[in-house]
């Protein structure tokens, strides 16, 4: 009877903990996904961004395309499509909106490839050289110091951004000492395409 029992307990045991882990597994997984598109479907999509186009049994109206610098996105049967400023799902309901004149119930979804739009660049005497990724709101200082901060070589006192507007270059001159010493307004607010240029 004792060994018959033991056997039995033997065998539960692993069972039961590994339908334990099972459940524990099966959960995380479901959490996680859905927090991804959360955070994808708030984001406007801006000039030089890489989305993907994906139209339901239709192969050849799906793709890959770059959202050109005057924020449109060429499309099959529609041609010349407005994306830029427009969040993932927002853009994938005006696309199957103007497919209905080819397709009886298009079903459309846009998933973000890459997010280009969204980056600064730093040039000249500073940690890391180069494009980073802009979040939201971010300063001249946030900038400055997710690159590494300035080198011992650096001269704050000429520090400018050169910025894009209506198809113009403008250079703004930053007051770099003032701002990191707790003026504000000098801490100025950066715009996609900004660069940072540390003489």
């Amino acid at each position: 009877m004792k060994p018959g029992s033991f056997l039995i307990v033997a065998f539960l045991i692993p069972a039961l903990f590994c339908q334990a882990q099972g459940k524990v597994s099966t959960d995380q997984p479901a959490a996680h996904a859905t927090a991804t598109p959360a955070m994808t479907d708030s984001y406007v999509i801006g000039a030089s961004d890489m989305i993907a186009v994906t139209v339901f049994k239709e192969p050849t109206l799906s793709g890959s395309l770059l959202v050109r610098p005057d924020g449109m996105i060429s499309v099959p049967l529609l041609g010349d499509v407005k994306a830029a400023g427009k969040t993932p799902l927002q853009l994938a309901d005006e696309i199957a909106a103007k497919l209905k004149k080819y397709i009886q119930d298009p079903s459309v979804t846009v998933v973000l490839g890459q997010m280009n739009s969204k980056l600064v660049y730093l040039m000249g005497e500073i940690g890391k050289t180069g494009p980073i990724e802009m979040t939201p709101g971010m300063t001249l200082l946030a900038a400055i110091a997710t690159a590494g901060g300035l080198t011992p070589y650096a001269n704050a006192k000429k520090i400018y951004i050169l910025r894009n507007e209506g198809g113009k270059q403008l250079k703004l001159p930053v007051q770099y000492k003032r701002a990191l010493k707790g003026d504000s307004s000098l801490n100025l607010i950066l715009s996609p395409g900004d660069t940072i240029v540390v003489p």
